[in-house]
């Protein structure tokens, strides 16, 4: 008896350690995975002067190749949510990482529009899927925490964009764009990593262990399953329009901030990398408070504000900058920016049941992505007409409507762990 007893407690600071240890490695290789996610969507934007001038693109063509990114994405993380109910996490978040770094080297041998957009678009299928990656640590990290540890991974795709702005101030300048997009296939091995040393996590085995048990025709369809449900069906109609909104800001701002910033308020390259890694290492902080928020008070309650601070303070940026003033108000609005990245892991995955979760995250995020293809052209053509700050005042327009879509969607619904 006693001897059991000594046994049981002895293991229980074992397993405690194990499952510790577990959930930090999938969150240091996840937080690498987004890195190089970051780095990959930053990269277009920095290049993107230097590939219009070479390509002879005009502003809509370089809009174009923005939003078949975009689209391409979209279809790979549907299909990706999907195929990460049925087939596992780790596997969809490995190959499709695998196909995105390799796409994006072989972005570096392209000669002409076309060329580049057919790769882009296929190394894109793989970028789609890295919303997966916050839906695998979610599974794996404790209830208690997991706002703000989803907030800190969220600072990968910051820290991506850092790292890449660093190395095209010293890559760009001395050795061509195209050496930047060779660099970029380095995270094929990070893929290989992840591949082999991560296993699906408990909650996901356990769901897919359910449903071979309970197996009934139409039941094994998951958007069936989704659609046939009040409540997931709601949430997924409200999820898909707040991305829709939410990504057509961020990817909207991402494509055109380095032009903005260079072309229009006249900031030398060099100043410019100095301004946007400012800018995004504010928005660490950002993403951090806002995780450790959503845990003490509310993960709508975060998105919201985020999004509603971001969408006003950008007409401050547009009106009122000066030479003076601009990094404080880059900074001050990296902030903002960054809050409901912090937070959107947490919410959107606490939204849907296990054994729905990838197809619903994956699928509604993805639309949204789709949709907001339309955003880097739209912002071509205002920047054609009038000028890309024009642009930049939809995008806050879209921000503000991203954080009136989530006032509707409730908090805390699902623990991602059972």
């Amino acid at each position: 008896m006693n001897t059991t007893n000594r046994v049981t407690t002895a293991s229980t600071p074992a397993k405690t350690f194990e499952a510790q240890g577990a959930w930090l490695l999938v969150f240091a290789l996840g937080y690498l995975a987004l890195i190089a996610d970051g780095a990959d969507v930053m990269m277009y934007g920095l290049t993107l002067t230097r590939i219009k001038d070479e390509f002879a693109l005009s502003n809509v063509q370089a809009g174009a190749l923005g939003s078949l990114t975009l689209v391409g994405m979209a279809i790979g993380g549907i299909f990706g949510g999907w195929a990460s109910d049925r087939l596992g996490r780790v596997r969809v978040v490995a190959w499709a990482l695998a196909l995105f770094s390799l796409g994006a080297g072989m972005l570096g041998f392209t000669h002409n529009f076309l060329e580049f957009a057919v790769v882009r678009f296929i190394s894109s299928l793989g970028i789609g899927s890295m919303v997966l990656v916050t839906t695998l640590v979610a599974e794996y990290v404790p209830t208690e925490r997991r706002s703000l540890i989803l907030g800190a991974l969220q600072t990968g795709i910051s820290a991506g964009y850092i790292v890449v702005i660093a190395l095209s101030n010293w890559i760009l300048p001395h050795y061509g764009w195209r050496t930047l997009y060779y660099v970029s296939a380095l995270p094929v091995l990070l893929a290989l990593a992840i591949k082999f040393a991560v296993r699906e996590p408990a909650s996901w085995q356990a769901s897919r262990a359910a449903a071979r048990e309970n197996k009934r025709g139409l039941v094994d369809n998951r958007y069936y399953l989704i659609f046939s449900h009040r409540q997931s069906r709601t949430l997924f109609i409200l999820w898909t329009l707040a991305s829709v909104f939410a990504l057509s800001g961020f990817y909207g701002l991402n494509n055109w901030l380095p032009t903005y910033l260079e072309k229009e308020l006249h900031i030398k390259f060099s100043a410019m990398a100095g301004y946007m890694i400012g800018t995004y290492v504010v928005a660490f902080a950002g993403k951090i408070i806002a995780g450790w928020l959503g845990d003490r008070w509310s993960r709508r309650g975060v998105y919201v504000l985020g999004c509603m601070g971001a969408a006003l303070f950008l007409p401050v940026i547009i009106f009122w900058h000066t030479r003076e003033n601009i990094v404080y108000l880059m900074f001050f609005f990296g902030f903002m920016y960054g809050v409901p990245l912090g937070t959107i892991g947490t919410f959107m995955s606490e939204s849907f049941a296990t054994s729905i979760r990838g197809t619903a995250v994956g699928g509604s995020y993805n639309l949204g992505r789709f949709c907001s293809g339309a955003a880097p052209v739209v912002i071509g053509y205002l920047a054609t007409q009038f000028s890309i700050g024009i642009g930049f005042l939809v995008v806050g327009a879209v921000f503000f409507l991203s954080g009136v879509t989530a006032l509707f969607i409730p908090d805390r619904l699902h623990d991602t762990q059972r």
